[in-house]
């Protein structure tokens, strides 16, 4: 008994391949058909519409500079404040709406203790916005 195979594909072997054009046929009409039918759909009866104003009149926060200097004194706006006096401000400030956005500026050579009471003190008062000031080099 002897098998002769020559032939790998027979006839009723499964193919292994995917034949893809007919799904591009199908892509290809779908493309035309939404092609012709979009400008149909876009036109409508011409109407002249009312025009009204649905935006926010959005306020821009203000801005509130806070300096230390090198001698730990804090500055509330170019007028020097103690750390009481900040407190108060700076509860004042949060009870607005919006909240002032808190522009932080330290001397490079104050002692971090300043730094980190005024921080302490602006977060007991409830004051989001905060950012640190520097120098570009």
């Amino acid at each position: 008994m002897s098998f002769n195979i020559q032939n790998d594909q027979n006839e009723d072997s499964i193919m292994s391949e995917i034949n893809m054009t007919p799904m591009v046929d199908v892509m290809l009409v779908l493309l035309i058909i939404f092609i012709i039918t979009l400008p149909v759909i876009q036109q409508a009866v011409k109407v002249e519409l009312p025009k009204a104003s649905s935006a926010r009149n959005e306020v821009k926060p203000e801005s509130v500079q806070v300096s230390i200097d090198a001698k730990g004194q804090i500055y509330w706006n170019s007028t020097p404040v103690s750390l009481k006096t900040y407190n108060e401000n700076a509860d004042k400030a949060s009870q607005e709406n919006p909240q002032p956005e808190i522009n932080l500026r330290a001397d490079k050579s104050v002692q971090y203790d300043y730094v980190a009471k005024v921080l302490a003190a602006s977060k007991r008062a409830g004051l989001t916005k905060l950012g640190f000031i520097t120098e570009p080099d």
